[in-house]
């Protein structure tokens, strides 16, 4: 059952709020370095229900005469052609999508910084086409020793040689394509320019997860341990925090490892530090606007088990160590939960040993739980899929909304003429053949209009699916795992 457990009205203007202050603390103008998804944060959709995947942005938009962007993206990972495993495009792309992005909802971008800069030709490149693109460009440079010769890195010879990014407004918040591309060393070598200029500027991170103020082995904070199982993230009890304050305080290894360093050039730049924690660094106030602590804990636990499927099959793949999925199961067993815990996984598997073939069961935001089967004209993803939008229209099971005449031509079409091996219709061509037949059929149209309503809805597939069919119940808002299982017995698969 799909139960809402987080405000996501308080959640704004919470937060809003909160980075006001934090503006005000430091005399008008505050560097915030920005982790996570700023767009489509899906993992905190999913574990705290009621939380808007554009919640982030929206809040920034309540801010948006007073804030600017700046991304950052790494020289390195320009050379190494890095690419975002969700979307598979180059970090030099995801930062054109992210500006037009950013525009495209009002919005300032106010420049791109290229970080660990030492001359590549292909950063440069790429430096002259943002120029030609009319956006202001700076270069950040390696610092030797970084980040432990504090007293290099806080002088003319470190941060010193950093291009000073110019900017106009109050909120600068700092962003990029993915980790590990200079984010907080952008932010400090701010803060040090700001400093010579007589500019009174602070830094704070707008960090999600872990949720600072719930308890360390809470599902909403082992889920994050689970999400970041390939970067050896480890939640922990911030012990700055606890000796400043008297107060247990949940942080990550390595915000707690880095804050000696942090503290050092802060006390180097400003003569004092600002901050007595690495918490204290934070603007996090997800935790008080969970509303329903249940719902939040057994959607969290519900991630917890998708995340071991999905790095189950990453390691089928080759794409992944089996490590990730050790951690995981280590994170399972804290909570005392296992596949059985996830019902649609016991369906789908019933149903796939019933038939002799890949199955898919689809759970309903009501309970019910819907399940489809491999035929000759559809995949199991597809007959589940129509399967579930006729239980939530209210119509009979039996009737059949698609004519077999409209399956055909498409399936002779895939065949013959596009040379697919697989005549049965994936999802995407299952929703268009829909959409045929209902220009006549008003059931069909009826089908089409229960689409929004699969939205957190959960889903299990007895083999590995298509890209196709996953992207498309990713689009829906159903929330699909599957077994580390290939249909076919072969060693390549498209």
């Amino acid at each position: 059952m799909n139960r809402i457990g987080f405000d996501n009205d308080k959640y704004l203007k919470l937060q809003s709020q909160n980075i006001r202050d934090r503006i005000g603390k430091f005399g008008g103008k505050l560097y915030l370095e920005f982790g996570g998804k700023l767009f489509d944060d899906y993992h905190a959709a999913r574990v705290l229900p009621g939380f808007e995947p554009d919640s982030k942005v929206r809040m920034l938009l309540e801010m948006k005469d007073d804030a600017e962007i700046v991304i950052c993206i790494s020289a390195d990972d320009i050379e190494r052609s890095k690419r975002r495993g969700d979307l598979g495009i180059t970090y030099e792309d995801d930062t054109l999508r992210l500006i037009d992005a950013f525009r495209g909802i009002g919005l300032y971008i106010g420049s791109v910084v290229i970080t660990h800069y030492r001359g590549q030709a292909i950063a440069d490149a790429f430096r002259k086409r943002l120029e030609a693109l009319g956006v202001r460009t700076y270069l950040h440079y390696i610092i030797p020793d970084y980040p432990a010769n504090v007293p290099l890195i806080v002088s003319e010879e470190g941060f010193g040689k950093n291009d000073y990014i110019e900017t106009e407004r109050s909120l600068i918040v700092v962003t990029a394509p993915g980790p590990g591309s200079g984010k907080m060393a952008t932010c400090l070598s701010q803060l040090y320019h700001e400093n010579k200029r007589g500019v009174s500027a602070g830094y704070a991170k707008f960090e999600t997860f872990p949720v600072w103020n719930l308890p360390l082995k809470h599902p909403v904070n082992l889920a994050y341990e689970a999400a970041t199982a390939d970067l050896d993230d480890v939640n922990m009890i911030d012990p700055y925090h606890l000796e400043a304050y008297g107060e247990t305080a949940v942080n990550y290894n390595r915000d707690v490892e880095i804050y000696p360093v942090l503290e050092a050039i802060f006390k180097s730049i400003y003569g004092e530090s600002p901050y007595k924690s690495p918490t204290d660094m934070g603007v996090n106030m997800v935790g008080f606007c969970i509303s329903d602590d249940e719902a939040c804990r057994e959607a969290s636990k519900q991630e917890i088990i998708r995340r071991w499927y999905a790095a189950a099959v990453n390691a089928r793949k080759g794409l992944s160590e089996q490590s990730e999925m050790r951690k995981i199961e280590l994170i399972m067993n804290t909570l005392g939960i296992s596949a059985a815990d996830r019902p649609v996984v016991k369906a789908a598997l019933d149903k796939a040993e019933a038939t002799d073939g890949p199955a898919v069961a689809i759970e309903l935001n009501d309970g019910r739980i819907v399940t489809g089967k491999t035929t000759s004209l559809l995949g199991a993803s597809s007959a589940a899929l129509i399967n579930a939008l006729k239980a939530l229209a209210g119509i009979d099971k039996k009737l059949p909304l698609i004519a077999p005449g409209v399956i055909k031509p498409i399936q002779h079409l895939k065949v013959e003429h596009l040379g697919n091996h697989n005549p049965r219709l994936h999802t995407d061509e299952l929703l268009i053949a829909l959409t045929i037949c209902a220009v006549t059929n008003p059931m069909a149209d009826l089908a089409i209009d229960q689409l929004a309503l699969l939205k957190g809805a959960e889903a299990h597939s007895t083999v590995i699916l298509s890209h196709v069919d996953e992207d498309l119940f990713k689009k829906l808002g159903v929330n699909i795992s599957f077994e580390p299982k290939y249909q076919a017995k072969k060693l390549y698969h498209k």
